[in-house]
């Protein structure tokens, strides 16, 4: 399983581990999204960072159309099915997604390929940046609902 993780805040006021934290997982600025792997050590980065950005379970078919999106290969080009073949070595998009969603692999590991997805601010907005997603805000862990909120960013 994989986490989709999209910063909803930005960077004044935030203390240096936190920023450093969001740094390393690739979230340098508003609206982008990475996928990180569910193990002990990402819990951990997201539970540090939880007040500035919200995740939860992606799957597939979000992912894969995430990646036809918004998704970019070395030199800023859209990421097609034939871009997918020469680039990455997968056979096209839908593979990509499957291996990432499994957790076979991380994005970061496919050569070709950028990690982090640039997403446009989603529809209608955030319900709110600075509570936490339980309260009715937009911050911390929503579950099977980040799929929704990736249509919407889409």
């Amino acid at each position: 399983m994989a986490y989709a993780v999209i910063r909803v805040r930005g960077t004044t006021g935030v203390h240096r581990d936190i920023a450093h934290t969001m740094e390393l997982m690739g979230l340098f600025r508003v609206n982008t999204c990475a996928i990180v792997s569910e193990d002990a050590v990402s819990k951990g980065m997201l539970n540090k960072a939880k007040d500035y950005v919200t995740w939860g379970e992606v799957d597939e078919a979000t992912l894969a159309e995430m990646i036809r999106a918004r998704g970019r290969a070395v030199g800023d080009t859209p990421l097609c099915d034939d871009c997918a073949r020469e680039k990455t070595g997968f056979e096209n998009v839908e593979a990509i997604a499957k291996a990432v969603a499994s957790g076979e692999c991380r994005l970061r590991d496919i050569e070709g390929m950028k990690p982090v997805f640039r997403l446009h601010p989603p529809v209608k907005g955030y319900e709110g940046i600075k509570r936490p997603y339980s309260s009715g805000g937009a911050l911390g862990y929503r579950g099977g609902a980040i799929n929704d909120l990736i249509a919407r960013m889409l």
